[in-house]
């Protein structure tokens, strides 16, 4: 099984998911035993690229000076537009 590299970054406070997605950004968190959740973004360009190069990857999350390795729990998508609208990551 691969790593897949993406760099993500902390939801801003008092946006909604659509407009996230308008910016160009897939709206997600990332949780585990031992942690907080933390509400994140990523590049949905980028996401896309790694997603379906390593589906079920292992990933290698950076969030400022913090990495994290975490598996897909969840990912949500619209099937009659193929568009990503969250993505759910938990610690491996």
């Amino acid at each position: 099984m691969a790593n897949a590299k993406l760099t993500i970054t902390a939801r801003e406070e008092g946006k909604n998911p659509r407009q996230i997605r308008a910016a160009g950004f897939l709206p997600g968190s990332i949780y585990g035993k031992g942690m907080e959740a933390k509400n994140i973004q990523v590049n949905t360009h980028e996401f896309e690229m790694a997603y379906k190069n390593n589906q079920d990857a292992t990933w290698e999350l950076t969030l400022g000076k913090e990495k994290f390795n975490a598996k897909i729990q969840e990912l949500q998508m619209n099937y009659a537009t193929n568009e990503f609208l969250n993505v759910e990551f938990a610690l491996a």
